[in-house]
């Protein structure tokens, strides 16, 4: 493929922006379009796992995350009464791999991330409706009738993704996690919490976690099984918040304690049936807008960054953009959802409620043997590279 090459990017997020920089890399011009009139992110903390890292590195992209966040050191998981059920080896499997886990604020990373997009302009308060495909082009409409036109649209609009809304159907179901989720960044310190830590506390049917993400800072998230309809409403505040963990460990109310009531976020976590094409013509999805999923695995924003490297890898090697997003999602298809299904299978399994569900989850990982909680945890932190590029591609479907 000849000559410069446009692309529109749908969405300023953590994806977004991550392709964004990718696919300047790989030679194309760039324009980022996001619907929120400013670029702000929620006060809340996020892990880069290896994987992503490591995808980035294939395209020589370097973000400098330690400088922003905080490498991973330890990773312990323990009851709501502070007793160890095991430590996890995440930080053995990082270290085998050659490549660190990095605990960042969301604003944070996002800040890397505009450092490494300066020259990329991104157009605020545009919010996509749909888009037409005429010839080997793409046309995003706009609310309040403006439009953009270029050889590459990507949808990274997250969630609610106007790209896939009109790929997928208006009516696509969405399927709540069961649970409600709080979340917070407060500045903190505690004698059992060492810098470099992460640790999790599992209860019945209900999970903390604290997460070291550097300069004396702490990104905590908190769940309780809830139903929709009684999540969806929720207003207890931050006093809700602490009764719920009344009893737990000193270091879990001290950082609900700790945290302002103005950066306290109240969720309900969600995630979609796995979607099948991702696109068509010079149209493709990426991130939460192809395949959003559960927290558990701390997979969302890597499974993005792995998406953007591996779409700007195809479409370096395509004969045109078509061809090279059909590679992309075809490489990209069995990885994600794996991790899709992998997260809410997990994500089920550690919000057991009930003594007999609690028990055996908690005696499942602590007699786990460690070979094998190693065997099941390298998979997601390695990244399989980008698949079969497009010549091989052509040959494997011939």
């Amino acid at each position: 493929m000849s000559g410069k090459r446009t692309a529109i990017v749908v969405g300023a997020g953590i994806g977004g922006l991550t392709t964004a920089i990718a696919l300047r890399r790989v030679g194309f011009d760039v324009e980022v379009y996001e619907r929120a009139p400013e670029l702000r992110a929620a006060g809340f903390g996020l892990s880069v796992m290896s994987n992503a890292t490591a995808a980035l590195a294939t395209l020589d992209i370097d973000l400098r995350l330690e400088k922003h966040g905080r490498v991973m050191e330890t990773y312990h998981v323990k009851d709501s009464r502070g007793r160890l059920i095991r430590e996890f080896p995440f930080p053995e499997i990082v270290r085998k791999l050659g490549v660190p886990c990095v605990c960042i604020s969301r604003a944070d990373l996002l800040t890397a991330l505009l450092d490494a997009a300066a020259d990329i302009p991104i157009t605020l308060d545009a919010a996509a409706e749909g888009f037409e495909v005429t010839g080997d082009r793409a046309r995003v409409r706009f609310a309040g009738g403006r439009s953009a036109e270029a050889d590459l649209l990507v949808g990274a609009d997250g969630f609610n993704s106007a790209i896939r809304r009109q790929l997928a159907g208006p009516d696509e179901p969405a399927h709540d996690s069961g649970y409600i989720a709080w979340l917070g960044i407060t500045e903190y310190s505690h004698p059992r919490f060492p810098p470099g830590s992460v640790v999790h506390f599992w209860g019945d049917g209900m999970r903390f976690g604290l997460v070291d993400i550097g300069r004396g800072r702490l990104y905590w998230w908190g769940t309780k099984n809830m139903p929709l309809q009684e999540s969806s409403t929720w207003g207890g505040g931050k006093a809700g918040v602490l009764d719920s963990y009344s009893g737990w460990p000193d270091e879990v109310r001290e950082a609900i304690r700790a945290t302002p009531p103005a950066d306290l976020l109240t969720l309900n976590t969600r995630d979609r049936p796995f979607l099948r094409p991702w696109g068509t013509g010079p149209v493709t999805l990426l991130g939460d807008a192809a395949h959003p999923m559960l927290t558990s695995l701390g997979q969302g924003s890597a499974m993005a960054m792995e998406d953007a490297a591996v779409l700007a890898r195809h479409l370096r090697h395509a004969p045109d953009v078509p061809r090279g997003l059909r590679g992309y999602e075809a490489a990209r298809y069995d990885r994600t959802r794996t991790i899709v299904e992998a997260t809410r299978s997990i994500s089920d399994f550690e919000q057991s409620q009930g003594p007999v569900r609690r028990r055996i989850r908690d005696a499942y990982f602590r007699l786990m043997p460690h070979r094998t909680l190693v065997g099941k945890l390298e998979p997601a932190l390695t990244f399989p590279g980008a698949g079969p590029l497009p010549d091989e591609f052509e040959r494997w479907n011939r």
